[in-house]
């Protein structure tokens, strides 16, 4: 069986951005509990050099909503800045990528597939094809920040488990 465009897209970002408002949820919790101030949350660096957990739900977010925003307009660029962005401004950030997931469809991605695009950093320029910026870009992104997110909870103190990270698998036979 050949997966759809929408499959490898849409399909993937929902189970990542489901399981990332699951993480979400449980470090606020956790910080209730804890008297831990959510600011302390979002400004969390696993290693100084690194970039803030803020920084981790923003890329996740853009990552999946911004990239087909992207594939549609034939151009990404990096996440915009988004100073003073609060815990509950993210998780507001990852409730939009999940409603637009949940807009798109198998027809709208299809139309996608295959379409030039660029990805723009400056002066820099990558060409992609949307099939290629999904597989060896976008995705990669979405779960590498994703995963930073959710190992900057658990080095918190957030009682997170693999399956928090997984979220809803897609299982059957």
């Amino acid at each position: 069986m050949q997966l759809s465009f929408y499959d490898a897209s849409v399909a993937c970002y929902q189970q990542i951005l489901d399981s990332t408002a699951n993480i979400l949820e449980k470090g606020q919790q956790h910080a209730e509990a804890n008297d831990m101030a959510l600011e302390e949350i979002s400004n969390y660096r696993l290693q100084e050099s690194m970039l803030p957990f803020s920084f981790q739900i923003i890329s996740v977010w853009h990552h999946s909503f911004g990239a087909i925003q992207g594939m549609r307009e034939g151009l990404f660029m990096p996440p915009p800045d988004r100073p003073g962005i609060d815990y509950a401004g993210l998780r507001g950030l990852i409730d939009e990528a999940r409603g637009a997931m949940a807009a798109e469809t198998e027809d709208s991605m299809e139309a996608l597939s295959g379409q030039k695009m660029l990805f723009r950093f400056g002066s820099n320029e990558v060409p992609f094809t949307t099939d290629n910026f999904l597989a060896t870009f976008s995705k990669p992104n979405v779960y590498f920040h994703a995963t930073t997110a959710y190992a900057i909870l658990r080095q918190l103190g957030v009682p997170l488990g693999k399956l928090d990270y997984l979220g809803n698998m897609k299982v059957g036979h």
